[in-house]
């Protein structure tokens, strides 16, 4: 048989139904007359040609089976009309549709994660695209136009389309396994690292192609992959510089020796926010920045070694 379609109006009126548990309570949720809510479920029920709920003998109306089979997608329905009006309020406002963030690769994954569930609870209509990239990759994607807000390392690009912000720090160190013959070393001479084959993290941007930061060994794997590299560490194959969250339980564990490397023991790796001045600063955009600002910790300067 051929099915009517409902109304949204019909749709939250089944809904208040269900949710309060009786037509009056229903009337007095949605403050219309009862003879409205009797009326709306009696067209439902007519234009689906099935009963949704059983009257008899009771005085609470019961979901029957066609009814309870319905319920699930009258809820999407009606939460997709709530999104939908959330979207087009927000336009009107000069909310954001959408905001692109390209963060640096060294920064906390739990930092992120903490802040785009925050960004989701305050703009759920706005959709995220994340990017994590290393070194002037970010501010690539800035120039570019593929980013709104930026999360950059030590490779500060200036250029009058951006401006920046300094929003904090994490501690960055020379690691290797047990078995690695630095590892082994009482006392690290200086020098000793440029024997030995060092993992670096590569840049993929145009920016800074070429250029090496602080690459101490003469023999050396490029590595685009942040996690690549750890893994390559934990195995042993080479030595290299990593962010200390992110090795903290492995040198705990033993899997990796911290080197006391004379050239760079240890050293602050900083983050900036960066953003292009020439895109207008809707209020999703903005809490972003703040928020990136409000997120990080200390600000302490230092040569950077990667």
């Amino acid at each position: 048989m051929d099915v009517g379609q409902p109304t949204i109006d019909q749709i939250r009126i089944f809904l208040a139904v269900v949710d309060e548990g009786s037509f009056n309570g229903a009337a007095r949720k949605l403050g219309r007359a009862i003879s409205v809510i009797s009326y709306g479920i009696a067209n439902l029920e007519a234009q689906f040609g099935v009963t949704l709920f059983e009257r008899e003998g009771s005085r609470r109306p019961t979901l029957t089976e066609a009814g309870r089979a319905v319920l699930a997608t009258a809820r999407a329905v009606a939460d997709d009309i709530d999104a939908l009006m959330a979207s087009v309020r927000g336009y009107n406002q000069g909310l954001e549709a959408e905001l692109t963030l390209a963060v640096d690769v060294m920064y906390p994954t739990a930092w992120l994660a903490r802040l785009c569930r925050q960004f989701q609870a305050y703009f759920p209509t706005v959709d995220l695209r994340l990017h994590v990239e290393a070194l002037g990759a970010v501010a690539g994607m800035l120039l570019e136009g593929r980013a709104h807000v930026g999360v950059t390392g030590p490779v500060v690009i200036e250029d009058p389309v951006l401006d920046r912000m300094r929003i904090g720090e994490v501690e960055l160190l020379p690691v290797a396994a047990p078995s690695h013959p630095l590892a082994r070393l009482a006392d690290i001479p200086p020098g000793a690292g440029r024997q030995h084959l060092q993992l670096v993290l590569t840049d993929r941007s145009s920016l800074t192609e070429g250029r090496d930061f602080s690459v101490l060994s003469a023999r050396t794997w490029r590595l685009g992959d942040l996690g690549a590299k750890h893994a390559l560490l934990l195995e042993g194959i080479g030595w290299g510089n990593m962010p200390l969250h992110l090795v903290e339980s492995d040198l705990a564990a033993g899997r990796l020796v911290r080197l006391p490397m004379q050239e760079a023991p240890g050293v602050a790796y900083p983050f900036n926010a960066q953003w292009r001045r020439d895109c207008p600063p809707g209020p999703a955009r903005s809490w972003l920045i703040e928020a990136l600002k409000a997120g990080c910790g200390g600000d302490h300067a230092g040569p950077i070694v990667i």
